[in-house]
């Protein structure tokens, strides 16, 4: 024993002998540092990030080569045979074109500058250095040409997780996946706002911005490759996976409250800022410059794992987003963006076990309580007078737990083929808690705060793929294709009675409000020569702001889904590439599909490609869609009105007509170019996307006839065919004059949404998917998005300028509920309620000062200029004098940052 451990012990003595420490510097051609260089041990997964300075440092074997890789530069290789390798890295026309991209194509080769399809690769440590976007959803909406998410308020669960989109479809359009892997949804489902009604999404928030290395967005519609979701296209998020790096940053920033606008007496001071004046209920703040105030401290370290290039990189995110505060109207005094404390843990790891297998395992935790306003209850039934004289705000409060793991191996066959078997694993828990509240059947014996319980989404994905790459053929034929299995399970669980039961006179729950009432009070509406007038209103029961989910809603519904998958790239000659998808997924719930692609590229000149791709797509509806049920209140012009969401497999959707969901079908088609000049590129791409037998939530229907207990009823269903065509474009320009390092980008997305066909059979089309409803899915797909940014940087100095413009919006209000007769037709009745948003442009600025090598402080300000949309003085969906559109509604945010890296 003695032996064997003295020859371990000089092997491992051996080994590390054979390691040697690299270091240097890596500059632009005029000399200046780069920093955040990758550099990478070729063969193997250890790597690091030059630092401000552009220098690094990394453990090497002997006779290793770097490669040297960086944002608008060429990719470099260098051998290290000294102590001390310093490269220069030439331009290479500012994007990066060159970077394989594991998202579009799973041909290890294919770039984006090669692909047959649009790709947008961000780096996200450029963006999160040179903005002061907190979030995910923030930070694309101002990258990328067609991605679009905003706050919402007013809207239940949506205002805590923010709705996104590609090319104005719906969020459960476009599927997430996080390094390759299927990523699980939010089971929250939207049921009010704009964008998003009716849908479930990816909750992007969730991913801590420090952990990710890139994000690769493919618009294109891509069902046929990765399944269901797939239809607007694909975002990507690639994990870091540096060693021996610390990165951090704390960012401190904050809103300017002054909103001016026209005022209604009494409800806004002079600086514009909503206060809450009688002190009763909840009080919400004194007067202030300043609210929303936002702490987010960000932390991420990789450490090599083993001797062969292993890593475990580990990012710790904690940020806490105080409310900001609005004006709104009488019936909504508490308007403005959540109160978030969240808490983000995320792990990437791998490890070799042998030259050409791999494991790795990758996941996380995210922790965020949230606190929202819903609206205000100013007098009658839903108040009672000895608790909160005057009226109240309730608030709707979350915990919100989002937790994943994935883990595989990746091999290499003696024949070259590359297998990748795993599992994946993810869940999203939302609970409520509704606060400042009451049940007003309980009167003054309410208490003021409810569990009101909540829902879950968990999803487990197998997967196992396989590809090959035949240089012999022609030149280059690639071939994958492989399986997938997956299992979904949804459920709403309950909360404690008083959230959703009503009492009577002795405290008892109803059961049955036919035969039972509540506690009433005088009725100020009573009218005597009425025979269908009551002297008196009963209370109505559950807490106020959110009802409370009752064992009525419980559900716990699975279902399981197998697909089959297979494509091909051929390179017929190095200037034209064509490639075929075909993918079949069996539903335990309804059925089969199979979807097709094809897609090519040809190579017109040295500097510029043509591609273009057609394709049969398909987005099963989500449990929530099936499965979701709730009692809540609705409130209009007309006040507040009850209303039962019913299920779509209830026998009172059958009683309505409703049928049974079925899958949404699409047919995707683009075409566009590429185009790169020296210090110049360009992406054009148009796009059409036909979607047939559109999931949507359809408007209220009379359900007094029913005995519900509730005055309407609102159902899911395949409602809508839309017709979607568009263009993206983004063009970039990057030069280096001396010192100095200019840079100037271009993207924009014009896009046309159409609603060719209402699927409301025999029933009343007004009722089923009204103007209202139609008015909401359209402006979800915004006409255009324009921004434009410009970069400059000299040694210890950088700037960023950027203008965005974003286009008009029209949405309809209340009135569209109220009699024709009161406008005298239906077009004065429609222009009346018409709510028009006009274009908007927002600029945002920000300036970076290097303090040594490895700290820098960031200044800067997104909305600079301090711009709302514009003010409206009729009844908006949210009850604030602004709807929830992509510019936002919180006016100007003003931050610092401290940054390091070491």
């Amino acid at each position: 024993m003695k032996k064997i451990a003295l020859f371990l012990f000089l092997l491992n003595t051996a080994f590390l002998f054979a390691q040697k420490e690299v270091s240097g510097v890596v500059k632009d051609k005029t000399g200046s540092p780069l920093p955040g260089v990758n550099i990478l041990e070729k063969g193997t997964s250890n790597g690091v990030s030059t630092n401000f300075e552009g220098g690094y440092s990394i453990k090497v074997k002997d006779g290793a080569t770097l490669i040297f890789s960086y944002m608008g530069y060429g990719t470099t290789e260098k051998a290290a045979n000294s102590n001390t390798v310093d490269i220069i890295l030439d331009e290479s026309g500012g994007q990066l074109l060159n970077d394989v991209v594991i998202v579009g194509s799973r041909n290890a080769k294919r770039t984006v500058v090669n692909s047959a399809v649009p790709i947008d690769i961000i780096n996200v440590k450029d963006v999160t250095t040179q903005s002061g976007k907190l979030e995910i959803n923030e930070l694309l909406q101002y990258v990328a040409p067609s991605f679009n998410a905003n706050k919402q308020s007013g809207s239940d669960g949506a205002d805590h997780v923010d709705p996104a989109s590609l090319r104005g479809m719906g969020p459960d359009q476009t599927l997430v996946l996080i390094n390759g892997k299927r990523r699980h949804q939010s089971s929250l489902i939207n049921l009010f706002g704009t964008r998003g009604r009716g849908n479930t999404g990816t909750d992007l928030n969730a991913i801590p911005a420090a952990s990710i290395k890139r994000i690769e967005i493919l618009r294109d519609g891509a069902a046929a490759q990765y399944g269901s979701d797939a239809i607007a296209g694909v975002i990507n998020i690639v994990l870091n996976d540096n060693v021996n790096e610390f990165t951090g940053a704390v960012t401190y920033g904050a809103f300017n409250t002054n909103a001016k606008g026209d005022f209604p007496e009494g409800t806004a001071n002079t600086d514009g800022y909503r206060l809450d004046k009688n002190g009763n209920g909840n009080t919400f703040g004194k007067d202030q410059a300043f609210d929303g105030g936002s702490l987010k401290v960000a932390a991420n370290y990789g450490v090599p794992v083993g001797t062969k290039g292993g890593y475990a990189n580990i990012t710790g995110e904690f940020l806490n987003k105080n409310k900001t505060l609005r004006p709104g109207f009488d019936f909504r005094k508490g308007f403005g963006e959540a109160e978030i404390q969240g808490v983000n843990l995320l792990v990437n790891f791998a490890v070799p076990l042998s030259d050409k297998t791999e494991f790795y395992a990758f996941g996380g935790s995210n922790f965020r309580d949230t606190d929202a306003y819903a609206f205000t209850r100013n007098d009658g039934e839903r108040v009672v007078e000895s608790i909160y004289p005057g009226g109240y705000t309730p608030r709707i409060t979350s915990k919100i737990n989002d937790n994943s793991i994935a883990a595989g191996i990746r091999t290499e066959t003696s024949g070259g083929w590359k297998l990748d078997l795993s599992n994946t694993l993810g869940q999203n828990k939302f609970h409520y808690n509704i606060e400042g509240t009451i049940n007003a059947s309980l009167e003054e014996n309410s208490p003021l705060e409810f569990d009101a319980g909540g829902h879950s989404l968990l999803q487990n994905t197998t997967n196992f793929d396989v590809s090959k790459n035949y240089d012999g053929i022609l030149s280059g034929l690639n071939l994958a294709f492989g399986a997938e299995f997956r299992m979904e399970k949804f459920e709403i669980f309950a909360g404690e009675e008083g959230s959703y039961a009503t009492y009577d006179t002795n405290g008892d729950p109803i059961t049955d409000p036919t035969t039972q009432s509540a506690p009433t009070i005088p009725n100020p509406d009573y009218d005597p020569t009425d025979p269908d007038s009551s002297p008196t209103t009963p209370r109505p029961g559950g807490s106020q702001g959110f009802p409370g989910y009752s064992p009525a809603n419980e559900v716990n519904e699975t279902r399981s889904n197998f697909s089959l998958y297979t494509d091909a790239e051929l390179d017929v000659t190095d200037a034209f590439m064509v490639s075929g998808a075909l993918r079949f997924e069996n539903y335990s719930d309804f059925g089969s599909t199979i979807n097709g692609k094809l897609a090519s590229r040809l190579k017109i000149t040295e500097n510029i490609n043509l591609r273009g791709s057609v394709s049969t797509g398909f987005r099963a509806p989500s449990l929530a869609q099936v499965y979701y049920n709730l009692r809540f209140t609705n409130f209009s012009s007309g006040g507040a009105t009850e209303v039962l969401l019913s299920p779509n497999n209830s026998p009172v959707t059958r009683a309505f007509g409703i049928e049974d969901l079925n899958e949404e079908k699409a047919i995707n088609g683009s075409l566009g170019f590429t185009a790169n000049f020296g210090d110049f590129t360009a992406t054009v791409d148009g796009y059409m996307i036909n979607v047939k037998d559109r999931i949507v939530l359809t408007g209220y229907f009379d359900a007094t006839q029913y005995n519900l207990g509730v005055d309407k009823a609102q159902f899911f269903v395949n409602g809508v065919d839309t017709k979607t065509t568009g263009l993206d474009v983004v063009f970039t320009w990057k030069k280096t004059i001396g010192e100095n390092r200019f840079g100037a980008t271009l993207l924009g997305n014009i896009n046309d949404m159409k609603i060719d066909k209402v699927k409301n059979g025999a029933l009343d089309e007004k009722t089923f998917f009204g103007e209202r409803d139609k008015a909401f899915l359209l402006a979800s797909a915004p006409e255009s998005k324009f921004a434009l940014n410009l970069n400059y940087a000299r040694k210890w100095f950088d700037a960023g300028l950027a203008f965005t413009r974003f286009s008009e919006v029209k949405l309809l209000d209340y009135q569209m509920d109220e009699d024709v007769a009161d406008y005298g037709s239906f077009e004065n009745q429609k222009t009346a309620a018409t709510d028009t948003y006009g274009a908007k442009i927002v600029t945002d600025l920000t300036l970076g000062f290097k303090l040594s090598k490895s700290t820098k402080i960031s200044i800067g300000a997104n909305n600079l200029l301090n711009i709302y949309p514009d003010q409206q003085d009729d009844w908006v969906e949210a009850g604030g004098y602004w709807d929830a559109v992509q510019m936002g509604f919180s006016g100007a945010y003003y931050y610092a940052r401290l940054g390091l890296n070491f």
